[in-house]
């Protein structure tokens, strides 16, 4: 008697729409996109600040800069990555020390990355506009 191998079959490319992640799993994806867009953006927020801090016709670039609408998104992009990586990064420090690693307390604390990150952003660009 032969027994016949089948072959499990496998897709040929790879649906990314079709991922259903986890809460934790899109934290820590946005936790790595934010920091990678901080690490590209470094060359670009340590010219502003040296406009800021250079010349008063330095700072008076600055200012034009800064008051286009588009830097001001992008700006708040930017501080959205900030918090969002800290926050993550605070969630992610207690995960290696065994702090909340049971599935519902993982889901709690990445609930809780997105609210906090999310609501330090809307305060500090409350402020900041």
């Amino acid at each position: 008697m032969t027994e016949v191998i089948l072959k499990k079959q496998r897709p040929k490319h790879l649906a990314l729409n079709e991922i259903r992640l986890p809460l934790p799993g899109k934290v820590s994806i946005l936790h790595r996109v934010s920091g990678a867009g901080l690490f590209l953006m470094l060359p670009v927020l340590l010219a502003l600040f040296g406009n800021s801090v250079g010349s008063p016709e330095s700072f008076a670039v600055f200012k034009g800069v800064i008051d286009n609408i588009f830097v001001k998104l992008i700006l708040m992009g930017l501080v959205w990555a900030y918090l969002h990586h800290f926050c993550a990064g605070i969630r992610f420090l207690l995960l290696d020390v065994h702090v909340g690693v049971d599935k519902q307390s993982a889901v709690g604390s990445a609930r809780l990355v997105l609210i906090v990150s999310l609501v330090l952003t809307a305060l500090l660009v409350a402020k900041l506009w």
